[in-house]
């Protein structure tokens, strides 16, 4: 991977955040990763802000679940995350339209 851990990835989300493409988006997601690099993170996207809590959100519209250091790489760009989710090494529940969207909220690289 580079010299970020996933969870440096994951809260990086907030900075990487473009509020003009999830204009009137709320949503709260849950990551739940599982592996080495795991744990289960809040991404709470509400008045065109983004952050990011460790834990497990009580009422989440959309739950990701993956292997933490291969969706450290979806984030990367080292593996394609619709190619993962085809696959099986990335599940999605809940709300799949916007899981479709959700790489557009944030700026790659």
């Amino acid at each position: 991977m580079s010299d970020l851990t996933v969870k440096e990835l994951i809260f990086n989300h907030e900075k990487a955040f473009q509020a003009d493409k999830a204009a009137g988006v709320e949503a709260v997601i849950q990551y739940h990763l599982t592996g080495d690099e795991g744990g289960d993170y809040i991404i709470n996207i509400k008045d065109d802000a983004c952050t990011v809590d460790e834990g497990t959100a009580e009422a989440a519209v959309m739950t990701l679940t993956a292997d933490g250091r291969y969706f450290g790489d979806v984030l990367l760009g080292k593996e394609d995350g619709m190619k993962g989710f085809m696959q099986g090494k990335l599940k999605l529940a809940g709300d799949l339209n916007l899981a479709m969207k959700l790489t557009s909220f944030f700026k790659m690289g």
